[in-house]
């Protein structure tokens, strides 16, 4: 299982960006799939999580500007990123609770590669 994360880049203050996440391989079923972000000297923090069912959470410090959606048929995962800030600046990383089998009920977590994205005028 592969998770490809992509879409980050430079943007200034106040503009937009979307991030895709796309899961492939051996693939039963997804359950979680989410978005992180890890900024320089600080640790990997939780951005937003979506359920299969669409149920979503967000960071406070993302509420009301970011947000996550999921194509099930696709098994990809996008974060739309509006009103971006300087603080928004770090890597981010995909996530995503797989269950691979249907002989096994077992969810496993796997991550993607991260993508970069900076904020900045």
């Amino acid at each position: 299982v592969q998770l490809q994360a992509s879409g980050g880049g430079l943007v200034q203050p106040g503009g937009s960006l979307r991030l895709s996440c796309a899961a492939s391989g051996s693939i039963f079923s997804i359950n979680d799939m989410g978005w992180y972000r890890q900024a320089p000297g600080k640790q990997r923090e939780l951005v937003a999580t979506i359920t299969n069912g669409g149920r979503t959470i967000y960071a406070d410090s993302v509420k009301g500007r970011f947000t996550i959606s999921r194509d099930n048929t696709k098994n990809t995962a996008y974060l739309q990123m509006n009103s971006l800030k300087p603080e928004d600046t770090a890597v981010y990383y995909c996530n995503a609770r797989i269950r691979t089998s249907h002989t096994s009920a077992v969810f496993y977590q796997y991550w993607g590669q991260g993508t970069l994205v900076t904020v900045s005028s």
